[in-house]
């Protein structure tokens, strides 16, 4: 392939080598997206409940909201 022959995919070196830079680039930018949103959805409902459930989360949370909105509105 160094006489810049396609491979059996078509491609040359130098075309392969720029795919797999935008195919890394495009698989970090959506493992960033993934991992933000997995830690935003475990802020929201964490995926071990406390000791009391998942009743104490939603307390939590409802006690939380109360005090905020005011603020908020």
């Amino acid at each position: 392939m160094a006489d810049n022959n396609p491979s059996w995919t078509g491609l040359t070196d130098q075309e392969a080598e720029e795919f797999h830079r935008y195919y890394i680039q495009g698989m970090m930018l959506f493992v960033a997206i993934a991992v933000v949103a997995h830690f935003l959805v475990w802020m929201w409902r964490p995926w071990i409940p406390a000791e009391g459930g998942y009743a104490q989360v939603i307390d939590g949370a409802s006690s939380l909201a109360s005090s905020v909105l005011p603020m908020i509105v």
